[in-house]
């Protein structure tokens, strides 16, 4: 037997916190999406430099506007691309000033909460203009320890008020504008890009347990603790798949296998270099736009992507199948089912399709909103009250 909550406001928040917590999460939904769309059309380097865009706070919309700009010397503007990446960053700039208010708003009655997010964020803040005058490594030293603050605060405050999880999901946001910043200026490095999309999802699914937590809405069941379990083990596997996914994206291996599913280059076991596929870390000055594996390692990181869709696919129907045969939780186990179908659907017409963007953007949100469905689950399934 479960028992759902009525709704409404948690108390002793700020009285619009799950407002704004709801609206944060529909906006990193947007970043994320729109930040595959950016990645997928191949406009990822489309601003060489950064906070700005050839010098400018928007972009260009004029090859002429721009002069010499120093970027020009890196990329030569393409202007139908850069607003793309430009208004990634805006809106993901966006997010991080929801973010830095949820944090705010939820260390109001902390001692001196306010001042160490408000420390935290003036720290990061002198970072960006001391990176744009070239000085990097100062302006690392300055983000470094604006990340101490809030992970120092985050570890001494509970969790009653929500001021840890948001506090830890200020610094994720954080972290995840330092690689951006790397994914453009060490030119779309792999392990910088498949670290940047698993930064978005954490940073989302960090906001929809805030977003849930912030509202009086639990479903008890008494067997929940062993049903979170399952759960977590769930997003385990997803969040290594999502990985893979990342990893198959950063180093332009969608369609290794050409347009063969679900065989590959028409074998079952291609020729495939597991070693070379799965080097993280090759250096800084290479530009890694359009990848630089051969044919066998790209091979090799389809195939692993293949095999663990399966393993994953495998575990989610039956999570959903679980769900399905819990009273209270079959609308839950219904969406986790269909989410998962949809999900696979849209990988093998990645490859069939031969990549096309729409289908391909929508794998990403799809990715989003499986990762979605779990996290509510994690984070309203409770025990019964006494």
């Amino acid at each position: 037997m479960s028992v759902t909550g009525k709704g409404l406001a948690t108390p002793g928040l700020y009285k619009n916190f799950h407002r704004i917590a709801w609206l944060a999460v529909g906006l990193a939904l947007c970043v994320i999406v729109f930040g595959a769309f950016v990645r997928l059309s191949h406009a990822g380097l489309s601003c060489p430099d950064w906070p700005t865009c050839y010098g400018r706070a928007a972009w260009p919309t004029n090859p002429h506007e721009i002069g010499d700009h120093a970027a020009t010397q890196i990329r030569p503007v393409e202007v139908d691309k850069a607003w793309r990446e430009q208004f990634h960053r805006m809106i993901a700039g966006l997010l991080g000033v929801l973010t830095l208010t949820l944090a705010l708003v939820s260390a109001r009655r902390r001692s001196k909460g306010m001042v160490q997010v408000l420390a935290a964020a003036a720290v990061v803040a002198v970072a960006i203009p001391l990176y744009m005058r070239g000085q990097h490594v100062a302006a690392s030293a300055l983000a470094i320890v604006g990340e101490g603050i809030l992970l120092a605060a985050a570890l001494r405050w509970s969790n009653t008020d929500l001021s840890r999880a948001c506090a830890l999901t200020l610094a994720v946001i954080i972290f995840q504008a330092l690689l951006g910043m790397w994914t453009v200026t060490w030119l779309l490095k792999p392990i910088v890009v498949m670290g940047h999309l698993l930064g978005g999802l954490l940073t989302f699914s960090l906001l929809v347990w805030i977003a849930w937590r912030a509202i009086d809405r639990p479903i008890r069941l008494a067997d929940a603790p062993a049903l979170c379990r399952w759960i977590a083990l769930g997003i385990g596997v997803l969040g290594v798949q999502i990985a893979l996914g990342g990893w198959t994206s950063a180093n332009y291996a969608a369609l290794a296998c050409g347009n063969d599913f679900p065989t590959c280059v028409g074998q079952w076991w291609p020729r495939h270099d597991f070693g070379e596929a799965f080097v993280l870390w090759r250096g800084i000055g290479v530009d890694y736009e359009g990848g630089i594996l051969d044919g066998e390692a790209r091979i090799a990181i389809q195939l692993a992507h293949r095999i663990m869709a399966v393993a994953v696919f495998v575990y989610l129907i039956g999570l959903a199948a679980k769900l399905l045969r819990t009273p209270g939780l079959r609308g839950w186990g219904s969406l986790l089912a269909a989410l998962t179908l949809l999900q696979v659907g849209l990988g093998i017409a990645n490859v069939k399709l031969g990549l096309p963007l729409a289908v391909a953007v929508a794998h990403n949100g799809g990715a989003a909103l499986l990762l979605f469905a779990l996290v509510s689950l994690l984070a309203r399934l409770r025990t019964p009250e006494p």
